[in-house]
């Protein structure tokens, strides 16, 4: 048990020599010097033998600190000098998804040309691409895919740049995307497409992007909830008309048989119980547990709606 205790520790010390290799004095002025772009001071040190790929206790090296400060002529002289363009951080982090994350497009472009790994992902899963994508960055991601980036890769929950992008509401990116052969069926963990992301969100022009790039409306996700059925959830009531323009089944249910109406209901909305009834949605349906539209409505004591349900009842 004692030599067990002896080694515990022997390989704890070890770990964490290798944790805070990197951290000489000259190393740590070395990446200082990366960091503000200080060439001089970086080829001196490199002279006096500093390893231009040191890195500090989080995986960070030079190369990806003079990157972070957008430094074009200390990243060229690093990669020039050795760096390891593809060395990764602790988080899963490179070179390349440092440039993407601060939008440095001439630098990806260098980047890339030395060989950058354009499958390499943090730990969240996402790559370069992914990161442009999320950001809205439409020259990076075109430089990206031109280069051969997989649009189609999901990250660790398996959500794609096109579902990023629609997320963030970057119907521009959306565009790039699709015509980089993304594809706008694929799903995340929990069943949803860039359609039913987009109207989760409310992003009305990342909808008629993807309706007029041949998204399905009527996708489900493992709810069994349309984008329809989440744009109203969420009370996005512009979302909710161009879903409808496109021919949105009003009347759709979900899993737990739940419908717009009784969602328009449940967030107490005039102008979307209003617009469904409108547009052909049902009162009488019921969900699963029984309930109508009427008595969710009654439920939140909300006038108006029941006003409105009762009218459409009556006819």
């Amino acid at each position: 048990m004692k030599q067990k205790k002896i080694f515990a520790l022997i390989l704890g010390a070890a770990l964490s020599i290798n944790a805070y290799a990197g951290d000489t004095a000259q190393e740590k002025e070395f990446r200082l010097a990366a960091s503000i772009g200080d060439v001089e001071v970086i080829i001196q040190l490199l002279g006096k033998g500093v390893d231009v790929n040191s890195a500090n206790k989080l995986g960070k090296t030079a190369l990806m600190m003079a990157i972070e400060s957008d430094s074009m002529e200390a990243t060229a002289m690093l990669l020039s000098r050795g760096a390891n363009v593809n060395a990764v951080t602790v988080a899963g982090c490179t070179a390349l998804t440092f440039a993407a994350e601060n939008g440095h497009d001439a630098l990806t472009a260098l980047l890339l040309e030395r060989g950058a790994d354009l499958s390499a992902r943090t730990r969240a899963g996402w790559d370069a691409l992914t990161i442009a994508a999320r950001y809205g960055l439409i020259d990076m991601v075109d430089q990206l895919l031109f280069k051969g980036a997989n649009p189609n890769e999901g990250d660790k929950h398996g959500r794609t740049a096109l579902m990023h992008a629609a997320e963030k509401g970057h119907a521009e990116t959306v565009v790039m995307l699709i015509k980089g052969k993304a594809n706008h069926s694929l799903r995340d963990e929990h069943g949803s497409t860039a359609l039913i992301i987009a109207a989760d969100k409310g992003h009305d022009a990342v909808i008629d992007v993807l309706m007029d790039s041949g998204a399905d409306i009527e996708a489900t996700d493992t709810d069994g909830a349309t984008a329809l059925i989440w744009s109203v959830g969420q009370d996005h009531i512009e979302a909710a008309e161009r879903l409808i323009r496109h021919g949105a089944d009003v009347n759709k249910q979900d899993a737990d048989g739940v419908t717009t109406l009784m969602e328009a209901a449940s967030v107490r909305s005039e102008d979307l119980v209003k617009l469904l009834l409108e547009n052909g949605a049902d009162p009488t349906i019921k969900s699963k547990r029984g309930r109508s539209a009427m008595d969710i409505a009654a439920k939140k004591r909300n006038k108006k709606v029941i006003s409105l349900l009762e009218n459409a009842l009556a006819k």
